[in-house]
């Protein structure tokens, strides 16, 4: 479904068109005016923000990770309604801010840049457009994610245009790609970078993948443990210059417990065999949620959410002339100051602060501008940004509608058999649209995995942009036909009740699990705070009548990390796989029945099929070139549910 005609086209318009200030697009949207909502043309803001500063420390950290293309914001939810230009002109203001005070402030991206929502997704190839307006930020450090691997094609792209735009600055140590010139294997990006920061602290910084084995054969990833054992990793450890920080930036689960996934524990345990107690810091990503742990006294850990969603904060002081490089003021002044140590018992002279900003205008303003009305922190290249990625909306058809929703429909904040779940319209969606005319008559059971819807459908218009918001992958539907009603009944049932070890290893989901759900109502909430309660984590907040819904954290510091205060979303768990049953009869299935389920899954629907079948009895069930990007589309287009909202749809 790519829609675009000339992607040289328009790599070459956003070159040229964000060049220069003011040089294209309508004359209103580049004016300068005092607190106009930027944005997106559709997009709303918050209705309320934060109500507190931010902690500046001598080192200060914005994180960004897994934006899945998310650049133009959400244009239906007004807590995250921001979009890159925004962004652009923010941390343009926060470095001039960081100057001014006297202190460091880095910015850094922990990758998945593709896989979520037109912007990125409906080019070809992916990217194409979006990776230009992502590099109108002006980061430190970046990383690689998983989802520049699964296509050769897009790992070719970030290996040859998005390594290189960055230079030193892209991290990757452990993930190669095969030089299709030279034939030999070389890095992605840098294996590490050792630099100083502009007030003298020494870092060495580097990036690392977690153990994915989901890429591309034209990519390797070399595992955590192998890492450590190279021998350019230890020299990096054991560097001749001085390191006053380790910073280690990851597409890695912030959390390290066996359950993660997360290999950080790996890096820091041969960080810590050799400098005991050198500050390490993370920064992580993946698993889609908000997260500070804390690994020891002087080493932390920041996720920052996902999809443009959240912007994190990290601050941290404690350095001396003495004991490290630093060339400035021991703590900012006229500013508030990060005041907890990582521990209770710590003897660490580091103090730290992390906050989780909600990503729209309202935050942006306030943080900018310290709520003083006589300036705005949007800048000409974030004026720009914005015109441009309205412009590529357009010429992408990113904005067509398609239908009309009734009401909005969720992953995980309703129960999973509910009206206003998602994925009972869905299944009724398989039902109706997965059909191969010639088989119509015969009842079916269609498998899908609820890992293959990405994001909420929200009540309004569906749009082009849609497809790739709430399903943007592109699995085959796959089938067995005249299986016994007995039998393929079973399926669901089976795979969803894989053992947790076995569902680790199968290879049936497109991505290792991303997490990705709505806002987890707290999704620390089963563990205990660390050990100890910070006497001075409750901060005043000004009470806020009638809180929308949304991130409400609990992690290592306690539960003053979200910037703005929300009131909880509901939270329920959702099985593995769904099914769509179509053409049955009253009776219900009593003969046989063609079983239809996505291509991944194939070699474990054979196995519970058992020895009587194998993969020669595996067909494509339409063709070749319908997947899962496709159905709710088309179920939109026919369905009087979604059709009689038309033409005239809106979200009241």
């Amino acid at each position: 479904m790519k829609t675009i005609n000339s992607i040289a086209t328009l790599i070459a318009f956003a070159t040229s068109s964000l060049a220069c200030g003011g040089c294209y697009g309508p004359t209103t949207h580049v004016e300068h005016v005092r607190h106009v909502k930027r944005m997106q043309p559709s997009a709303s803001n918050a209705s309320y923000g934060p109500t507190r500063e931010l902690e500046w420390g001598q080192l200060n950290f914005l994180h960004t990770t897994d934006t899945h293309g998310w650049l133009e914001g959400h244009l239906k939810e007004g807590n995250y309604g921001a979009d890159w230009g925004d962004f652009v002109s923010f941390s343009k203001y926060m470095k001039q801010k960081a100057r001014e005070i006297g202190v460091d402030l880095l910015l850094v991206d922990t990758g998945d840049l593709h896989d979520g929502a037109g912007l990125s997704d409906a080019t070809t190839p992916d990217g194409a457009v979006s990776n230009n307006v992502f590099e109108k930020v002006d980061y430190d450090l970046l990383t690689i994610g998983n989802h520049e691997l699964y296509v050769a094609e897009v790992a070719y792209q970030t290996f040859s245009q998005f390594s290189k735009f960055w230079g030193d600055k892209y991290l990757t140590s452990n993930v190669q790609i095969l030089n299709n010139e030279t034939n030999e294997w070389e890095f992605i990006g840098q294996k590490y970078k050792y630099f100083t920061t502009e007030h003298g602290l020494r870092i060495m910084a580097f990036g690392v993948l977690f153990d994915f084995k989901g890429n591309a054969n034209i990519s390797k990833v070399i595992h955590a443990d192998t890492l450590v054992a190279q021998d350019w990793f230890q020299d990096a450890v054991n560097y001749t210059e001085p390191v006053d920080l380790f910073l280690v930036l990851g597409h890695n689960p912030a959390r390290v417990d066996q359950s993660s996934g997360s290999t950080f524990g790996i890096i820091h345990d041969a960080i810590r065999k050799a400098h005991p107690r050198t500050p390490v810091q993370f920064f992580g990503g993946h698993s889609h949620i908000r997260d500070f742990a804390v690994l020891d006294d002087s080493t932390t850990s920041l996720e920052s959410g996902r999809y443009c969603e959240t912007l994190g904060w990290l601050s941290m002081s404690g350095f001396t002339k003495c004991s490290s490089g630093w060339r400035s003021t021991s703590n900012p002044k006229g500013v508030p100051n990060p005041s907890r140590k990582a521990t209770v018992n710590s003897t660490s002279p580091y103090k730290y602060a992390r906050r989780y900003l909600d990503w729209n205008r309202a935050t942006f303003d306030f943080h900018a501008v310290s709520g003083k009305h006589e300036a705005s922190f949007d800048t000409p290249l974030g004026e720009e940004t914005t015109s441009a990625i309205t412009t590529y909306r357009e010429q992408l058809n990113l904005n067509k509608i398609y239908g009309c929703a009734p009401q909005s429909y969720c992953m995980t904040c309703t129960d999973f058999n509910s009206t206003g779940n998602i994925y009972p319209l869905l299944a009724n969606a398989l039902a109706t649209v997965v059909v191969n005319e010639t088989r119509k008559e015969i009842p079916r059971y269609i498998i899908a995995n609820t890992g293959s819807i990405r994001f909420d459908l929200y009540k309004g218009p569906f749009t082009y942009d849609d497809f790739f918001i709430v399903s943007p992958f592109t699995d085959v539907f796959m089938y067995v036909p005249d299986v016994p009603c007995s039998l393929a009944s079973s399926v669901l049932g089976r795979l969803n009740k894989a053992g947790a070890n076995e569902k680790r290893n199968l290879g049936y989901m497109p991505i290792e699990r991303d997490i990705c759900v709505d806002p987890i109502t707290a999704p620390l909430g089963a563990r205990d705070v660390f050990d100890h309660v910070h006497s001075d984590a409750a901060v005043t907040r000004r009470q806020v009548v009638d809180l929308v819904a949304g991130y409400t954290t609990k992690d290592d510091f306690g539960t003053d990390g979200d910037d703005t205060a929300h009131s909880e979303i509901p939270h329920y768990s959702v099985p593995d796989f769904f099914q769509g049953e179509g053409g049955f009869d009253e009776g219900g299935c009593s003969g046989t029945a063609d079983l239809i389920f996505l291509d991944f899954i194939q070699s474990d629907v054979l196995a519970i099929l058992g020895s009587g079948y194998s993969a020669s009895d595996v067909g494509y069930y339409i063709n070749s070139t319908f997947t899962t990007r496709d159905y709710l589309p088309l179920f939109v287009e026919q369905s009087d549910l979604f059709q009689s909202g038309m033409p005239n749809c809106t979200t009241s």
